[in-house]
Order: C-alpha cells, then sequence, then structure tokens
C-alpha cells in the first residue's frame, strides 16, 4: 500500500429508522440521520498512540506506530476523538494485572468517527459518529489510547445527533456490565423495552460450544427459569456513584425492577436522591457497612434477592449479608391443575374408605444471586446463595449478543431512555491521559466520568 489509503465513499441522504416498541406506552426513538459528505475518507499509515512499557511506569507518547488494518469482514476502522478513561486503566499497571503483553496499549471506551468498513454490509457508513466499546482488552488493535482503532461492528453504537462524541465516550463498558448481570446473571428479559434482547434466552439458542468454557457455566447454568428476576424484584447496588451502578439503575428502572442503592450519601446522596433518572427507590449510606445491612433487612424483610457490588470483596461481603434467600421458597404442585384427584378406596376389611395422601408437591427454592463486578467474598456462596461474575467477552466473542446489545443501545439513545453520564472534566490530548489518571488515583473524580478529546 503506498503512502495514504483510499477508504471507502459513503451514500448520499441515508436515513436510518431505528426500531419502535410494541408497548404503546414507550417513546418512539427518533430517526438517525447518517452524515451527508460525498468526499473519499483517507488515513494515514502511521500515528500517536499510548504505550506502557512496564508495569508501575507512566504511558509513553509514542509516534510513528502503525495504524491499525482490518482483518475480518465485520471490522472497523474508526478515528478516536473522545476517550472515557476507566479505573482499569491506572490500576492494571499499579497493580500488575489485565496486561497480557508488553508494550501495552490501555483504553476500553472511545467515541470517534468512523473512516473505513470492510466489503461486508453493514448498518455502519463512512462519518457515522459512533461509540466503540472495546471488551476485547487483548487486541491491541481495539484499545483506545492511539488515534485509530479497530472494532467489530456488532461491538459499536451508533450516536444520535442529540448526543456529543464526549458524551459518547462516557457510557459504553458500563452499559455492556449492566445489561449483562441483568440479563444474564440475573436473566432479565428486556424485550419490553424497545425490542430489547432476552438473553437469557438469546444464550440457549446458540451452540454451547461457541460460548467460551471459562464463562459457559455462568451463562448457562448461573440462574434458573424459574428465578429470573422480573418487575416489582428488588435489587440492591453497593457503590452506587459508579458508572456501571448508573446504567445498572437506568436498565433496571426500564423494566420495573425497584433498586436499594449504597453510596456515600456526603459525597453523593443529594445528587442521587434529586436525580430524575437515577434516585434509587431505597438510599442507604455506606458509612457502616453493618447499619447498611440492617437498614436494608429492617425495611425490605426478606425481599432483596439480587445483589449487585461495584466496588470489590470487603463490601460485596457485606452486600451478602442483606441478600435474603432462605424465607423465599414456593411451592408447586408436581401434577398439573387439570390433573383430577385421586380416588378414595375401600378398605379389604369394611372399614370406611380410605382417601390417598395429596399429591406431593415440589418446594423451589429461590435462590439470592450476588454479582461481584470487581470482587466477591473470599469463602463460598452460604447454602441457597450462588455468586455470580459477570460474562463481558460474551460481547466480543458471540456476534448474537454484540448485535444484539449494541442495536438496543442505539435505540435507548436515540429514544432518550437511556442517558450518559455526568462528565467530570475533559482533558485535552493524548500527552493529558497521565495526568487525568493520577486525578483519578488520588480520588478526584466520583459520580462521573473523565473524558480526553483526542481530536476534533
Amino acid at each position: 500500500m503506498s503512502g495514504l489509503s483510499f477508504f471507502r465513499r459513503m451514500s448520499l441522504h441515508r436515513l436510518r429508522k431505528s426500531s419502535t416498541s410494541s408497548h404503546t406506552d414507550q417513546p418512539s426513538p427518533v430517526d438517525i440521520l447518517a452524515p451527508v459528505d460525498d468526499e473519499p475518507l483517507f488515513t494515514p499509515e502511521t500515528q500517536t498512540v499510548l504505550l506502557l512499557h512496564a508495569a508501575k511506569q507512566p504511558y509513553q507518547l509514542t509516534d510513528s506506530y502503525p495504524v491499525p488494518q482490518l482483518q475480518g469482514d465485520r471490522e472497523v476502522l474508526v478515528r478516536v476523538q473522545a476517550i472515557g478513561l476507566n479505573p482499569i486503566d491506572w490500576k492494571a499497571p499499579d497493580f500488575n494485572f489485565a496486561l497480557p503483553e508488553l508494550p501495552y496499549i490501555s483504553g476500553r471506551e472511545l467515541a470517534g468517527e468512523v473512516v473505513q468498513t470492510s466489503t461486508r454490509p453493514s448498518r455502519l457508513r463512512s462519518r457515522d459518529k459512533v461509540l466503540v466499546i472495546s471488551t476485547d482488552y487483548r487486541d491491541l488493535r481495539k484499545a483506545a489510547y492511539q488515534e485509530y482503532v479497530v472494532a467489530f461492528d456488532y461491538n459499536i453504537v451508533r450516536l444520535p445527533p442529540s448526543l456529543s462524541v464526549e458524551e459518547g465516550s462516557t457510557l459504553g463498558v458500563a452499559f455492556v456490565a449492566a445489561a449483562l448481570a441483568l440479563g444474564v446473571c440475573m436473566g432479565v428479559d428486556f424485550s419490553g423495552v424497545l425490542d430489547g434482547p432476552d438473553l437469557f434466552s438469546l444464550i440457549r439458542q446458540v451452540d454451547p460450544e461457541a460460548v467460551a468454557s471459562d464463562i459457559r457455566s455462568e451463562c448457562l447454568d448461573g440462574i434458573q427459569s424459574h428465578e429470573r428476576a422480573k418487575a416489582g424484584d428488588w435489587l440492591a447496588i453497593w457503590g452506587g456513584s459508579s458508572t456501571s451502578a448508573n446504567l445498572t439503575i437506568q436498565l433496571a428502572r426500564l423494566v420495573g425492577i425497584k433498586t436499594v442503592v449504597v453510596v456515600d450519601k456526603a459525597k453523593h446522596g443529594l445528587r442521587l436522591a434529586n436525580h430524575t433518572v437515577l434516585r434509587p427507590d431505597l438510599l442507604v449510606d455506606s458509612h457502616s457497612p453493618e447499619r447498611a445491612v440492617a437498614i436494608i433487612r429492617g425495611n425490605l424483610p426478606g425481599q432483596v434477592r439480587f445483589g449487585i457490588d461495584t466496588r470489590g470483596r470487603d463490601t460485596a461481603t457485606s452486600l451478602l449479608q442483606a441478600l435474603s434467600p432462605s424465607n423465599l421458597a414456593s411451592t408447586l404442585p408436581i401434577s398439573s391443575a387439570t390433573t383430577k384427584p385421586p380416588a378414595a378406596t375401600a378398605a379389604s376389611d369394611g372399614s370406611p374408605p380410605v382417601t390417598p395422601p395429596a399429591t406431593p408437591h415440589a418446594s423451589t427454592l429461590l435462590s439470592a444471586h450476588l454479582i461481584g463486578l470487581t470482587g466477591l467474598p473470599k469463602p463460598p456462596p452460604p447454602e441457597g446463595t450462588l455468586f455470580h461474575t459477570v460474562p463481558i467477552k460474551l460481547f466480543h466473542e458471540l456476534s448474537a449478543v454484540g448485535d444484539a446489545l449494541a442495536t438496543w443501545l442505539e435505540r435507548l439513545l436515540a429514544s432518550g431512555l437511556v442517558a450518559p453520564p455526568e462528565i467530570i472534566d475533559v482533558e485535552h490530548g493524548l500527552a493529558s491521559v497521565n495526568g487525568a489518571l493520577d486525578r483519578m488515583r488520588k480520588g478526584e473524580i466520583s459520580g462521573g466520568k473523565l473524558v480526553v478529546k483526542v481530536a476534533a
């Protein structure tokens, strides 16, 4: 390939209309109008990136690094315009984990402009404004800390005109984590919200061998059909200021699940209590974990069966104490309602007829389910409780799941049913990333996202 690479022209005036809900009480998504521009797009052969050469070191600004190349018919090249920073971006080098190779390029979520699609027909076109959700941290071509990234088309979400690229860069990973925690680990059915996915059923329709062996048990055996969360159930979220909690609250509200949020009330209580989107049904202060547990159990005795922790092992251990599995048993008859009761039979000695015992009932325990986003209690779960980890790799390894979530998020954003997290501040240029991560290390960023603007 010589000097510059020529990329596809986009079609003029391509109008896309999002799917509408089958429920009349749901607002219809707005139409998304693709940008109109006939000028072909070019991209250079080299770019500037941030490289991590060793653990416990800052990222190094590096020029003349190759622009990643497309390798499959579902890959798309995107020019990075804004990066949403995540705690993992500083925790990984500081604690030397999740670094599959060195030098390493980090970054999990970004927004920008499509510059090249593959030859395969796609809903994406050049110059589409998109958010990219990079859950595949082993493929450096997909990392955010560079000027151009590769992504699968089913890991890309088109942004509506109402959202900026900065806003788009804030919510991708949190949305995927929330949707998978609710839809896979808790079995929530989103089909009633703008034709969202029923992930519980979707995963069971694919070949089990297509699901990675290390997450197969979680995906296929983590929760039973009769235990699936539904409207009216309670979900406790410990660490309610995180962006993952933000999106979890929003998605739970859409399906009628009630939320208990445990958070530092001094920092975030007033904001959450007055927030039109994030206001929980019960707000609990996290200052004293023991008191928080007592408040949950006292106000909702036997009603909180699901819990999601966003903080770590210690808070997950506390949240475990607030869940109630044992007093939520229901009895289901083994025989159907249409089966006739057994007839009485006469005794052989002439005594009164004897009615046989009633049809036995099967006791079905509704287990408690604890989902740890960053850690779980060290001891094994107590009887009646199951531990879950979010199978995040489903999003990039199973195209059916990626497609379902990406296109649903497009409809949610276009309709305004999901709002991006608050932006705390915006830094400028890849060179500002190290300083921005230092701010996160010091705890200066809480209750929202820190964004780095890379290009116009």
